[in-house]
């Protein structure tokens, strides 16, 4: 993974938010690989294989380890993407390693020493998601936790933070903070206009607003972006109303690297 951190040229995380079909999986799959080819940048296949911070009990969490990962490896072999994915408990850490590039740790357990020592002693990269409830400057102490184990390929994803109930909102500033840590800084377009349980049983989320928040974040200095897409967000299983179309994925990537491409001569 050296080669896509250290790059000066965006990348992107982009999938699903949850497995829902294997029709749908390669659909999104197919036509992120288009994109990259077009483009000739790196984007990482990210996919939910069990969402088990749903607002409810009765959300649809995904397919399962098993199940999600045979269909993860599945995508890796057939696209050749680099493949990410959140785990929840530590011992899931050395079962996802075969399969995972990256091994995500939700905002919600960013601060969860077990679970980020176990990820990062798999040598894997590591993409620590900031909760809502901490400060940019607050990152360095999860940074030294998953550094204490040798592992140097660490990623902070900024998602917004709590903003009164059901709301989130982006201090920019935060990314050239994070950034003085020494690594690199994803934007979280699509979670970072998720309204939290907006919806009573379910998240809401303002979907025409990330690609507006994405342009922000790359004009301040983030590295990557993470976008949770599908073909028809209203209809997804798992953060419809904060995910972004598919057809609409290429024309806001293409916007983003000419961004990038920019900002290099501030």
């Amino acid at each position: 993974m050296k080669e896509t951190l250290n790059s000066d040229k965006l990348f992107i995380i982009a999938g699903p938010c949850v497995i829902e079909e294997e029709k749908i999986t390669l659909e999104i799959a197919s036509r992120l690989d288009e994109i990259r080819k077009k483009f000739n940048i790196e984007i990482i296949f990210k996919a939910s294989y069990d969402k088990a911070n749903r607002s409810s009990i009765q959300s649809f969490r995904g397919p399962g380890k098993d199940t999600g990962l045979k269909m993860l490896e599945m995508v890796k072999n057939r696209f050749n993407f680099k493949i990410t994915s959140d785990i929840h408990h530590p011992e899931d850490a050395k079962k996802v390693k075969d399969i995972l590039d990256i091994i995500q740790i939700p905002a919600f357990l960013c601060r969860q020493t077990d679970l980020i020592t176990a990820a990062a002693e798999t040598m894997k990269t590591i993409n620590i998601k900031k909760g809502q409830f901490l400060s940019p400057w607050d990152t360095k102490n999860i940074i030294d936790k998953a550094k204490s184990t040798g592992n140097q390929n660490i990623i902070i994803t900024e998602r917004g933070s709590s903003f009164g109930y059901n709301n989130l909102v982006v201090d920019f500033r935060g990314i050239p903070v994070i950034k003085k840590f020494g690594v690199p800084v994803v934007f979280d377009a699509t979670h970072s206009i998720q309204k939290p349980g907006g919806l009573g049983t379910s998240s809401d989320g303002d979907r025409e607003m990330a690609p507006v928040l994405a342009k922000a974040a790359v004009a301040a200095g983030a590295d990557g972006v993470f976008m949770e897409v599908h073909p028809d967000p209203d209809k997804a299983l798992c953060d419809g109303p904060n995910s972004i179309y598919l057809s609409k994925v290429e024309k806001i990537i293409e916007t983003l690297l000419k961004i990038k491409e920019a900002s290099k001569e501030i």
